[in-house]
C-alpha cells in the first residue's frame, strides 16, 4: 500500500482526486488524499482556500506533508497564474510550454534538496481547461442550456490550449 498526498489548490481539483483519481488509483492499492492548500487561517469563521498569492504558502504546506515520512507528496496545482516568486519562474527557458513547466517542478523539487517522497506536478493549463476537452459534456453540470450552447459557439474548435493566455478570457471564467 502506498499513501499520496496530494496538495491541491481548490475544491474543485480536491473533487477532480476524490472522484476521478482516487477510485481508479484504489486498484493499484495507491491511496490519494487531497490536502486543499489553505491560503489563509482565520480565529473564526472558515478558513481562506485556494488562490495561491505567494510561494511561501505552497512551501510552508509541502514542508507539513513532508513530515508524514510514510507518505509520498504531490501537487496539483495550475501553472498558470502561479505566483512569481515560485522557484523556477524567474528563470524559465525560452521554450516549449511543457519544458517551462518541467523546469519549474524540478526547481520546486531541488528547494526540497531532491527530497525523494515529493514529486511535484503543475498543470500547464488551469484545471478548468480540462472541462473545454469536449464543451458539450458541459451540458451535464451546466444548467442553464443557453450557456453551454454559447460556450460551444464561442469555442469554434478551438483546442483548450488556445482558450488560456488572458485572465479575462480564461476557461475558469468562462464557465462562471
Amino acid at each position: 500500500m502506498v499513501r499520496v498526498l496530494v496538495l491541491v489548490e481548490g475544491q474543485t481539483e480536491e473533487r477532480f482526486v476524490t472522484d476521478v483519481l482516487v477510485p481508479h488509483y484504489q486498484t493499484k492499492q495507491i491511496f490519494l488524499i487531497p490536502k486543499i492548500l489553505t491560503t489563509k487561517i482565520v480565529k473564526s469563521g472558515s478558513d481562506f482556500k485556494g488562490g495561491v498569492s505567494n510561494y511561501r504558502q505552497i512551501e510552508k504546506h509541502l514542508n507539513n506533508l513532508l513530515g508524514d515520512s510514510d507518505a509520498y507528496v504531490t501537487t496539483l496545482i495550475d501553472y498558470y497564474g502561479l505566483p512569481t516568486d515560485t522557484p523556477g519562474m524567474s528563470n524559465r527557458p525560452d521554450s516549449s510550454p511543457m519544458e517551462r513547466v518541467t523546469h519549474v517542478e524540478t526547481a520546486i523539487h531541488n528547494e526540497f534538496q531532491s527530497e525523494k517522497r515529493l514529486l511535484p506536478f503543475l498543470m500547464l493549463h488551469e484545471f478548468e481547461a480540462l472541462l473545454f476537452s469536449d464543451v458539450s459534456e458541459l451540458a451535464g453540470v451546466i444548467p442553464a442550456r443557453e450557456k453551454t450552447d454559447s460556450l460551444i459557439a464561442e469555442m469554434g474548435g478551438l483546442a483548450p490550449e488556445s482558450i488560456n493566455e488572458n485572465p479575462s478570457s480564461a476557461p475558469s471564467k468562462r464557465i462562471s
